[in-house]
């Protein structure tokens, strides 16, 4: 995807510096701003959405969503060939899909921008929204994507649940660039959401803590956590499983109680 980031601030300008930093993108900064180097400067984002619309098969704005609604209503014309539109508030805390779910690929561009900037992705699609498990991974260095791939179909049999009630795929920020865990979300069609390590080190919720993991890592844990900060309300329906150098956690969301 060819991919523009637009905002107006100071905070926005670190946001989308974030994002830059883990992936290809134009940026885009207010002229009342000084822009740094590679940064393009534009006076107002009425008449830049017009202009880049067509240009990017993705717009990231870190804007209010209302002033993305209005620069992009005049220009909306078919899911098929609009292009994706994400919205994040300055502050990091939500991604939101706002145009192009499925079609565009907002839902996976708002999921890639969450994963680097450590917001939560906000995805309303109805096939989305009603998916409630998030399976949790943890690997030592080096397992393929057919490996990880058994795991989770042995670890989602134990649970006596499917494939398709899943929502993510999670791990940790120190898995983060797994060759095999990256292919088995791309085979399997599921988004991977990367949790920042200091999340989990800070993180109240009950998991179980692993000293060899610890000393590997440096995490008291990741599957479980991974499952369970990844989504809103989330209680482990398998807790952390171990099949051959691979860890497999469950979490389902909104659940009150181990099932």
């Amino acid at each position: 995807m060819k991919i523009a980031v637009i905002t107006f601030s100071p905070e926005g300008l670190k946001v989308m510096q974030q994002i830059a930093a883990g992936m290809d993108v134009d940026q885009f900064l207010h002229h009342a701003l000084v822009a740094p180097k590679d940064v393009h400067s534009f006076t107002r984002v009425y008449a830049l959405t017009e202009d880049i619309f067509s240009q990017y098969s993705g717009l990231v704005y870190v804007a209010p969503c209302g002033v993305v609604v209005r620069s992009i209503a005049p220009l909306v014309k078919h899911k098929l060939k609009d292009p994706a539109i994400v919205c994040l508030d300055v502050g990091a805390r939500y991604a939101v899909s706002l145009l192009g779910g499925h079609e565009g690929g907002a839902n996976d561009l708002t999921v890639a921008v969450a994963n680097l900037t450590g917001a939560e992705p906000v995805i309303s699609t109805t096939t989305e929204a009603v998916k409630d498990l998030i399976i949790g991974i943890g690997c030592r260095k080096g397992k393929s994507a057919t490996e990880i791939r058994s795991a989770i179909t042995s670890a989602l049999q134990i649970a006596e649940v499917k494939i398709e009630q899943v929502r993510y795929l999670a791990t940790a920020d120190v898995k983060a660039n797994e060759p095999g865990m990256l292919q088995a979300a791309t085979e399997l069609g599921i988004p991977l959401r990367i949790i920042d390590a200091e999340q989990i080190r800070i993180s109240n919720l009950p998991f179980t803590e692993s000293e060899f993991v610890q000393q590997k890592v440096n995490l008291p844990a990741v599957s479980e956590p991974a499952a369970l900060l990844s989504g809103r309300r989330t209680s482990l329906i398998l807790q952390k499983t171990a099949f051959n150098g691979i860890t497999i956690a469950i979490a389902r969301e909104n659940c009150t109680s181990l099932a």
